[in-house]
């Protein structure tokens, strides 16, 4: 039952990065999973509901009963009522993507934004997935609030990012990512710049709760051409108000709560 329940998430994880939809064969192929037990979960998703089949082409891709499990658990959760009109109010001031993450176990999820900019290049990666600790401002501000063993522990876990697949300057060494989470300690908020993507800079603060847990992330992004480090030095005392605010309306939301 384990290793069908393991198998069951990964076709649903592969097929959340193909929306466009996989063949049968390419599935099987890509998770490394027999064709005929490939077939027999993809039967049983569909039976569930939660994956469809194309009739023309007849490949297999997700149905939008995943993505609204999803947003039902963030609408009763009431993490959104509470953070929103404050992302909206720091993405209006910085004119950039804001974006808050929650600490879920080991990993970061994000799951609100508010985009701040209104014309010219607009950052917004996808949302709802892990994010990556050791490339990105939201992964810097997290690790920086625990001891470097602890940070490298989780790091070690998920492993390091390649500069291939995120930005030329993410760190691939213990040095270089200790190097960072030391400067966003002394700094209060982490920075980076072309880190997580080429051409692209972004910083992040915590969010605690009142009793000192880390609880989430609060995150501006945008293109290194509009936040330079001056901008992002300037905008930190904002950062820092924006996620304070988050914390002392995070007793508003369940999610938040249990978190704390």
């Amino acid at each position: 039952m384990t290793a069908i329940l393991e198998r069951s998430f990964k076709v649903l994880e592969h097929l959340a990065g193909h929306p466009e939809g996989r063949a049968l064969s390419a599935l099987s192929a890509e998770l490394a999973m027999p064709l005929s037990a490939t077939h027999r979960l993809l039967s049983e998703l569909i039976r569930c509901g939660y994956v469809r089949q194309d009739q023309s082409h007849g490949d297999y891709m997700l149905t939008i009963k995943l993505v609204s499990l999803g947003l039902s658990f963030l609408s009763n959760s009431g993490i959104v009522d509470v953070a929103q009109p404050l992302l909206d109010r720091l993405a209006s001031e910085s004119g950039e993507l804001v974006r808050l993450a929650v600490v879920d176990g080991d990993e970061l999820t994000f799951v609100a934004k508010a985009q701040g900019a209104t014309r010219g290049l607009r950052y917004d990666p996808d949302m709802g997935l892990s994010v990556n600790l050791s490339c990105s401002s939201a992964g810097h501000a997290w690790l920086s609030t625990m001891t470097d063993e602890q940070a490298l522990q989780l790091v070690a876990r998920q492993g390091f990012g390649q500069p291939e697949d995120f930005g030329p300057k993410a760190p691939t060494t213990v040095k270089a990512l200790l190097a960072y989470l030391r400067a966003a300690r002394k700094r209060g908020f982490a920075m980076i710049n072309e880190v997580f993507a080429p051409a692209m800079t972004a910083m992040a603060a915590p969010v605690r709760s009142g009793n000192g847990a880390v609880i989430g992330v609060i995150t501006i992004a945008g293109p290194l051409v509009r936040l330079t480090e001056e901008r992002m030095l300037a905008l930190g005392p904002a950062l820092l108000a924006t996620a304070e605010d988050v914390a002392r309306a995070s007793g508003a939301s369940a999610l938040f709560k249990r978190r704390a």
